[in-house]
């Protein structure tokens, strides 16, 4: 894979976003979402989110956005305020070439930083692919 840079989302990024979430939605059941995101919709997100919680999206060196990720509250009980969730989704064309892996320990990186403990991913069954990915990135 070539060079990748990892940054902050961007309203500018939303498309690329929503069309890869939309994917996924459309022909998985990773997100557990059963309705396409619209674009508005895909906005609010992104402008929804901040600091140790701001969308991030890996891109390359033409600025083409190959995946995104985000840190988001686990649960609102006050027991798990150092625990977050990770997300990472990446565009099916370019799977499998070690950008999961890139944005994955960049959450987990801003998540340490950010002062959280535990950072959980929720993975079904099936998502092997997911699953080898969260293995690989194990602290050892």
């Amino acid at each position: 894979m070539s060079k990748l840079l990892i940054r902050e989302a961007t309203s500018a990024d939303a498309e690329a976003i929503r069309s890869i979430y939309n994917h996924e939605v459309e022909n998985e059941t990773s997100t557990m979402d059963l309705v396409s995101r619209t674009i508005d919709a895909q906005r609010e997100w992104i402008a929804a989110r901040s600091g140790a919680f701001c969308a991030i999206v890996a891109v390359d060196t033409a600025g083409e956005v190959l995946g995104f990720g985000a840190l988001s509250e686990y649960k609102d009980r006050s027991g798990y305020r150092s625990t977050v969730e990770n997300s990472v989704y990446v565009r099916r064309d370019v799977a499998r070439r070690g950008i999961g892996r890139q944005i994955l320990l960049y959450l987990l990186e801003m998540a340490t930083v950010s002062g959280f403990h535990s950072v959980i991913a929720r993975i079904e069954a099936q998502s092997l692919a997911s699953r080898g990915l969260h293995a690989s990135c194990e602290p050892s």
